[in-house]
């Protein structure tokens, strides 16, 4: 979580100042659904998740044109690391990152799921 905040603070000045902009956060599915075999990663997961679901809040709110938004992956990728959990390739799950930026800047959240 704090890499994408001071990713975040080192970028979102420009965008301001630009009055554009697309801050794309990633986690796993269990930022939404917590699975206890990654029940580790899940709790810094959904923090990201809900800070970058208040930022997106925050900047439309204020009429900034900038938008940012989480994909969930509820996927391994390329390979399965997850008992149970089918494995999706990186072209399958790329698309919803371009939807964000271009065709869905009001949603604050898309889940990939197979």
């Amino acid at each position: 979580m704090y890499g994408a905040i001071t990713a975040t603070q080192a970028v979102l000045p420009a965008m301001r100042e630009a009055g554009a902009g697309t801050l794309l956060y990633t986690t796993g599915a269990g930022s939404i659904r917590p699975d206890p075999r990654v029940a580790n990663v899940n709790a810094a997961a959904a923090a990201l998740r809900n800070w970058a679901m208040n930022l997106h809040k925050e900047l439309a709110d204020a009429g900034t044109g900038i938008q940012a938004a989480h994909v969930g992956i509820d996927a391994s990728i390329g390979v399965s690391v997850v008992p149970g959990l089918e494995a999706a390739e990186p072209e399958q799950i790329s698309p919803l990152y371009w939807e964000l930026h271009t065709t869905k800047r009001d949603q604050a959240e898309l889940v990939f799921k197979l």
